[in-house]
C-alpha cells in the first residue's frame, strides 16, 4: 500500500505541476488578429492649388509585388484603402504636361486616416535644341491656361498674377488672350454694375438719375475698364515688350515683399526677363483716363480730371499688388488645406 501510494502521491503531483505550467496558456487564447489597415487619400493639385483630374496615382511598398494604383477624379482625389500599417509606402503622380511627384516614404499606423496635402504638381518644361520658340510657347500657353483658372475665393477673377517662379514670357497673342478674358468675365460685368449703382447713389459722374443715367455710368464704366485693360494689358505690353502680370514674391523679409508689390505699378518685367519702367501699365492708365474725355458729361471732362482718375488707378494698382502679396494668396493656401 505504500509502494501505491507512493506511485499516486507522485503523479499526483507531476499533474499539479503541469496544471500550474499550463494555467496561463489555458486562462488566455491566443492572439491571431491582424493589425487593423490603414488608408491613405489625397488631392493632386498644381503649384497654383488648382486640382489635376485623371492623374495617375502610384503606391509602392518595399516588396516589389506591393503596388497599388489608382486614378484620380475630376475633383483630383484619390484613395487607397486596406494598407499595411508599419510598412514604408512611397506614392508616385504623374499626370500629362506636368512634371512627376514622388513623396517620402510614409509608414502608416494600424487603422490610421491619412491624408496627403501636399501634392503640388509644375508644369513640364521640355527643352529642345530644334526649335526653342516654339517650345517656350507651348510652356507659355499651358501657364496662360492655369492662371486663367485662378480666382479669389473660386469666384473673382485673378488671372494676372504669376505664382510660378520660372515663367515663360508671353507672346502677343496670350498677352491679348488673357486682356480678353478679364474684361469679357461675367463677374467684370457684376463689378461695373456694382460700381455703377455705388456712383448713382452719389450722383457721379453727372449723368443724372433714373434708369437712363445709370445706364450712361454703366456704360461709361465698362468703356473704362475695356480700354485700361486692352491698352496697358495688351496693346502696349505687346509693343514694348513687357509682361503686364504681377509676380507673386511669397518669401524674403517683409520689407522686401512690401517694397515688390509697391512699385510694381511702376516697375514691371521686360519679356527679356528684365525689370523696366512699367510703361505699359501708366501708359494703359493715362489713355484710358484721357480717352474717357469723349464720352464723360463736359462737367466731368478736362485735364484735371485725367490725372485725378490716373492717380486714383495707379493708387488702386498699388492697393491690388499689395493684397496680392500679403493678403490673397495667404487667404487661398489657408482655404485650400
Amino acid at each position: 500500500m505504500k509502494l501505491h501510494a507512493y506511485r499516486f502521491g507522485a503523479v499526483a503531483a507531476l499533474l499539479v505541476v503541469l496544471l500550474l505550467a499550463a494555467a496561463p496558456m489555458l486562462g488566455q487564447a491566443p492572439d491571431n488578429s491582424a493589425p487593423e489597415p490603414a488608408v491613405l487619400v489625397g488631392t493632386v493639385t498644381t503649384v497654383n492649388g488648382d486640382t489635376v483630374p485623371e492623374a495617375s496615382v502610384a503606391l509602392q511598398g518595399p516588396d516589389p509585388q506591393d503596388l497599388h494604383a489608382a486614378t484620380a477624379n475630376d475633383d483630383g482625389y484619390f484613395e487607397f484603402h486596406e494598407l499595411k500599417p508599419g510598412v514604408p509606402y512611397q506614392v508616385k503622380v504623374e499626370a500629362d504636361g506636368f512634371s512627376s511627384w514622388t513623396s517620402p516614404l510614409i509608414t502608416l499606423a494600424p487603422s490610421e486616416f491619412k491624408i496627403l496635402s501636399d501634392i503640388r504638381l509644375r508644369v513640364q518644361v521640355v527643352s529642345t535644341t530644334v526649335n526653342v520658340s516654339q517650345t517656350a510657347e507651348e510652356v507659355a500657353t499651358q501657364e496662360v491656361q492655369i492662371e486663367e483658372k485662378q480666382r479669389i475665393m473660386g469666384l473673382i477673377p485673378n488671372f494676372y498674377v504669376v505664382y510660378d517662379t520660372d515663367p515663360q514670357p508671353l507672346t502677343a497673342k496670350l498677352k491679348f488672350k488673357l486682356a480678353f478674358k478679364v474684361a469679357t468675365d461675367p463677374i467684370t460685368a457684376v463689378g461695373i454694375a456694382f460700381l455703377s449703382g455705388t456712383q448713382q447713389a452719389g450722383d457721379s459722374p453727372n449723368y443724372g438719375q433714373g434708369a437712363a443715367g445709370y445706364g450712361k455710368r454703366f456704360g461709361a464704366n465698362a468703356a473704362d475698364g475695356f480700354t485700361d485693360i486692352m491698352i496697358g494689358g495688351a496693346i502696349l505690353p505687346s509693343l514694348l515688350h513687357q509682361d503686364p502680370r504681377y509676380f507673386y514674391q511669397g518669401t524674403g523679409t517683409k520689407q522686401s515683399r512690401f517694397l515688390h508689390a509697391f512699385v510694381h505699378p511702376f516697375v514691371c518685367m521686360g519679356d527679356n526677363r528684365k525689370y523696366q519702367p512699367n510703361y505699359s501699365s501708366l501708359g494703359g492708365d493715362l489713355a484710358s483716363s484721357s480717352i474717357s474725355n469723349l464720352y464723360y458729361p463736359k462737367s466731368n471732362r478736362g485735364p484735371g480730371l485725367v490725372f485725378t482718375n490716373f492717380g486714383i488707378s495707379t493708387a488702386e494698382r498699388i492697393a491690388v499688388s499689395l493684397a496680392q502679396e500679403f493678403v490673397i494668396r495667404p487667404f487661398e493656401s489657408r482655404a485650400g488645406r
